[in-house]
């Protein structure tokens, strides 16, 4: 499970070291394949590579005569990215992907469990000051909450 926030930073190249307490288990599970996406939320999706190819054979059984279902293809799967893990631990984020997601120096790694979001810091901060006061995202919140047992 990848979970909790990193602040990190990307390098002149749009290079960016994955967390060492990650890398271990990404070699293991997927030999440091991964593949990146752009998430309508304007942050990058960051799977490994087994993860993604589950999603990707559901998004490709969906009824593709559908336009929202064409819609969703063509930005997941038209965006989507091999990436591998170097020798030290980095992945090159392209530059499509780094200007699509607003992505500079300073970037949030938020673990998601399953995936990574990675987001320019400062939209990251922007986006959470929004959910923490918009009403409707708070009643969706306590909600979802309410269901749970924690």
């Amino acid at each position: 499970m990848f979970r909790g926030i990193t602040k990190l930073n990307l390098d002149g190249k749009g290079r960016m070291a994955i967390p060492a307490r990650y890398r271990e288990r990404l070699m293991e599970d997927c030999g440091g394949r991964l593949i990146v996406t752009l998430d309508r939320d304007r942050c990058l999706l960051i799977y490994p590579f087994p993860e993604w190819q589950r999603i990707e054979q559901e998004l490709m059984k969906l009824p593709s005569l559908s336009r929202p279902v064409r819609a969703l293809q063509r930005f997941l799967l038209g965006h989507a990215t091999d990436a591998e893990l170097d020798s030290q631990g980095r992945i090159l984020l392209s530059s499509e992907l780094r200007q699509e997601a607003q992505l500079d120096k300073r970037v949030a790694l938020v673990g998601q469990g399953n995936k990574f979001e990675l987001w320019n810091e400062e939209a990251w901060a922007k986006q959470m000051t929004f959910w923490l006061q918009d009403e409707s995202a708070a009643e969706e919140f306590n909600a979802a909450l309410d269901s749970l047992s924690i």
